[in-house]
């Protein structure tokens, strides 16, 4: 294949790749990647650093693969070729990692599919779904997680051991659950190999479950479920409303419990707050240890920032340690954030990180005193996207515009605001709790399938968050 032929191919590869990811996130990784080279199915692109080579493998694995494959076609394999010496011009190449299936997420086979108890009859055939990244090492302790984590390591050492059992945590977005679920489910595995680990989120477990009633193999999704040995369930509070998976998941709690099977929860709120939630589930979410991850605290913040430049090899210059710490309060992810974009700009644009920089970077990453988001304020930007008024919305119209922006404000408020279903129904037209749910459910099946129906809803979601 010639140069030209191979270039024409790679922008093939761009133009999917520039439809299933953020513009920011295209315009920051991608623009600096070129081909190289394509011989005996092996495809060779340049990048130019080890930092940026270490965020597309990490975070954007799955659609790169999915991308060659659509191409270049099955069993392509990825090499990056990586700028280690600028003045030099000395490349270093590094293999992809290669334990991705065909199976892309989000083509038509993306792991939705009702396990059955014959699925992996053994426990080194049973993938327990822990994100490599999340570990008790990098999980930074402070005053704010001390009691979740700490409780963690002592069911690791033990599973259904303790008077742990089960274990719900919970704590707004991006203060570390999922991170600290996983810590524990990754310290099992590492203590007791033989134990059968699994992670799941209540959204997928949903999904499994109406695929199994479809099926009628209802039986032996809850058979797979009982054998587990410990279970852990993110966002519990996706499972609102949903009576029938909220029936099964109560069965499957009870067996595992009473056979001392180890349960960890996540949610973003307590149990007693869960709305839509069955009594004797919520009674049953509280035998064990009920923990807040609170927002992390200053000197928590400085920590998990030296830590998380420590661990990519770097290192910033206190000034710049402090002052992220001071503005960015909120959530560990944010921190995180911040480090990634300031490194990008160093490797990409050759800029120092130094205060200067750092402002920069927040300024343009974060928006400062956000407005509350509202029931009002959501039914205002939804309306005034598709240019409809709020009127037609809150009427009995059954336009599909008027539907469409009318789900699009159900959806936005069952995710941003504590409310049940009933009160957003009460509020939105004046609908019932099942419709409600119907709505979040077209519009989160949407946002899956519809690429720009996707775009739509991160403008929206952007403007409210404005």
């Amino acid at each position: 294949m010639t140069g030209t032929e191979l270039k024409n191919q790679w922008s093939l590869c761009l133009d999917f790749i520039r439809d299933n990811v953020s513009e920011s996130v295209f315009d920051t990784w991608f623009s600096v990647v070129e081909p190289v080279s394509l011989e005996s199915g092996e495809l060779t692109i340049q990048v130019p650093s080890p930092f940026v080579y270490e965020f597309l493998e990490q975070n954007c694995l799955n659609v790169i693969k999915a991308a060659l494959i659509k191409v270049f076609g099955k069993g392509t394999r990825l090499v990056y070729s990586i700028l280690t010496d600028k003045e030099n011009n000395i490349n270093q190449n590094v293999s992809s990692a290669n334990t991705l299936s065909n199976n892309i997420k989000g083509t038509a086979d993306s792991g939705n599919k009702a396990p059955s108890a014959n699925d992996a009859p053994l426990v080194q055939d049973l993938n327990p779904q822990l994100d490599p990244n999340y570990s008790f090492e990098n999980f930074v302790e402070g005053i704010s997680n001390k009691l979740a984590r700490t409780a963690g390591e002592t069911i690791a050492l033990n599973p259904a051991g303790s008077a742990f059992n089960p274990l719900f945590i919970y704590g707004s977005s991006g203060v570390g659950k999922t991170h600290l679920a996983t810590a524990i489910g990754r310290k099992v595995k590492e203590l007791h190999p033989e134990k059968r680990v699994l992670y799941v989120s209540a959204h997928l477990f949903m999904v499994q479950y109406t695929d199994a009633a479809r099926n009628n193999t209802v039986n032996d999704f809850i058979h797979f479920y009982q054998s587990i040995d410990v279970l852990i369930i993110d966002d519990m509070q996706e499972l609102s409303g949903y009576t029938k998976t909220q029936n099964t998941f109560f069965h499957i709690f009870n067996y595992l419990h009473l056979n001392h099977k180890q349960l960890i929860m996540t949610s973003d709120r307590p149990p007693k707050d869960m709305k839509d939630l069955e009594e004797r589930l919520i009674t049953r979410f509280k035998w064990g240890l009920v923990a807040e991850l609170e927002r992390p605290d200053l000197n928590l913040r400085k920590e998990i920032l030296r830590d998380k430049t420590r661990r990519d090899g770097i290192q910033f210059p206190e000034p710049v340690i402090e002052y992220i710490a001071d503005k960015i309060r909120d959530n560990v992810r944010d921190l995180e954030g911040v480090i990634v974009s300031l490194m990008a700009y160093s490797t990409i644009y050759g800029k120092e990180v130094d205060l200067n920089l750092t402002h920069e970077v927040i300024d343009k990453s974060q928006h400062h005193e956000q407005k509350p988001i509202t029931i009002e304020s959501i039914l205002t930007k939804v309306c005034d996207y598709y240019n409809i008024d709020e009127s037609s919305v809150q009427s009995k119209s059954r336009k599909h515009e008027i539907v469409q922006a009318r789900q699009i404000s159900m959806y936005l408020a069952k995710k941003y605001l504590d409310f049940s279903t009933s009160k957003i129904g009460a509020y939105i037209g004046k609908r019932d709790h099942a419709t409600v749910l119907h709505a979040c459910n077209m519009v989160r099946d949407q946002i899956q399938v519809d690429k720009n129906f996707k775009a739509d809803m991160e403008n929206i979601e952007s403007g409210l968050r404005c």
